[in-house]
């Protein structure tokens, strides 16, 4: 009789952020992964060239939209003018704009490339990374726990938002990222 692999068995890719290397946390996220009951199945560092993290991310103008969306929710949570403190209300140019701090950040330092697999290791990795905006992550998750940064100040210094880890959103996402990583 043969074992046949869980249905949702996947694979997914996470990127510890050069943030994550730099403050010492490689370990606590391999530990919170693999405490889930995640394999790691191939791990190194690499300093990435823009070009690579220009390809990484979606240039698909809904991804990017969405970027620009985020932003000024953010905005709008906290009473501030986009126009007045950044110089546009279009979602579509916010997050042109985002997607180029985060490949000037991504540049900044060496990082992390991670291959994890488990039963629905997308969907697990992602709730244990938590939400991408810092104040809005759930205390018990690596972005909740660890990351102190500030989507309007990242915001008003024109930079990405430094929340330590990157993990693929959809297995699609997933399988281009496994493709091009690794």
């Amino acid at each position: 009789m043969t074992h046949k692999a869980h249905p949702r068995q996947e694979k997914t890719v996470v990127l510890i952020k050069p943030d994550g290397v730099k403050r010492g946390l490689i370990g606590e996220i391999v530990s919170r992964i693999e405490k889930r009951g995640l394999k790691i199945i191939a791990i190194s560092m690499i300093k990435p060239s823009r070009e690579q993290i220009d390809i990484h991310y979606p240039k698909d103008p809904v991804w990017i939209k969405r970027l620009g969306e985020k932003v000024f929710n953010t905005y709008a949570k906290y009473k501030l003018d986009p126009v007045k403190e950044i110089g546009t209300n279009d979602p579509l140019e916010m997050g042109q704009a985002v997607r180029n701090w985060i490949l000037d950040f991504m540049t900044s330092g060496p990082s992390i490339k991670i291959v994890v697999e488990g039963i629905h290791a997308v969907d697990m990795v992602r709730k244990l990374v938590g939400n991408s905006i810092p104040a809005l992550a759930e205390m018990g998750t690596i972005r909740g726990d660890f990351s102190v940064d500030s989507a309007d100040s990242a915001n008003k210094n024109k930079r990405s938002v430094h929340n330590l880890i990157h993990a693929s959103e959809t297995p699609e996402e997933a399988k281009h990222e496994l493709e091009f990583w690794f």
